[in-house]
């Protein structure tokens, strides 16, 4: 018996190990974001990995660099979208993700937050705690896209005061 469970948390510990291992491959192979520049571990929150059907691959930031690539890369189709679950930053896949979309955080390039979670109950406690509203990939991908022109905005305004103060 007691050989038995050991074996058993030997098990569990290996599977936690490789677990942790794997979670973080998409880091090493992409540890910034092609479009941003922006650490993909610091912003492991809310980073994604996107496999394209001619087995290319791209690591971003955040689901507003991830509509770049797709409408920069229109003939290409997504064969794997992934994306980090919002509290334990594992790669989920990003079309069965329970996404939050708004709330009092601002988001990741983008002033309007697209969270994804992989259980509803972590994303209805989140909207209790920040606000937001419950949503599909299908419906984070569109707010994407339409708030791509203000975040795009916002994003080179922030720039341009940096290299100001930098330059001062």
């Amino acid at each position: 018996m007691r050989k038995g469970a050991l074996a058993l948390l030997l098990t569990i510990a290996i599977l936690l190990i490789s677990t942790l291992a794997l979670a973080q491959q998409d880091v090493d192979k992409h540890p910034s974001c092609k479009y941003c520049g922006m650490d993909r571990k610091m912003f492991a929150h809310s980073r994604m990995f996107l496999v394209y059907d001619d087995g290319s691959e791209l690591g971003t930031c955040s689901l507003h660099c991830v509509a770049v690539d797709m409408a920069l890369n229109i003939d290409k189709s997504p064969k794997s979208i992934q994306v980090a679950d919002f509290n334990t930053k594992n790669l989920i896949d990003a079309e069965k993700a329970v996404w939050v979309i708004g709330g009092e955080k601002p988001g990741v390039m983008s002033k309007r937050a697209k969270w994804a979670f992989e259980k509803k109950a972590d994303a209805e406690t989140y909207i209790k705690a920040n606000k937001g509203t419950l949503a599909n990939f299908e419906a984070a991908i569109k707010a994407s896209y339409e708030d791509m022109y203000s975040d795009t905005r916002m994003i080179r305004e922030k720039r341009k005061a940096k290299r100001m103060k930098q330059g001062s």
